[in-house]
């Protein structure tokens, strides 16, 4: 599993059958020790309503075909959830929403 953040998206009209109905978006990966971004932009399968800004938690390889919207379809990686918050040896390096 890797955080990033939703950097955009990606429009494909003509595509392999079974990712019709699928979202695309492009993720950055983000350090955990740091908190910034690095690394390359990857594109990943959006099982969770995300959107450009939002901090995510992916998964790859076969882990990223274990959603009920990903089972079986030719994908490597996916958005399996939107972040809140993230805790680090007790600090918070990272709130959605200013009050966590």
């Amino acid at each position: 599993m890797l955080i990033g953040r939703v950097k955009g998206t990606v429009v494909s009209t003509n595509k392999a059958e079974k990712l019709y109905g699928l979202k695309l978006l492009l993720v950055k990966p983000i350090s955990i020790e740091t908190f910034t971004e690095k690394g390359d932009v990857f594109v990943a399968i959006d099982t969770v309503g995300a959107g450009e800004g939002e901090v995510v938690l992916c998964v790859g390889g076969s882990s990223s075909r274990q959603t009920a919207m990903t089972e079986n379809k030719p994908v490597d990686q996916s958005i399996i959830a939107i972040i809140d918050h993230v805790d680090l040896e007790g600090a918070r390096v990272f709130a959605k929403f200013k009050d966590n």
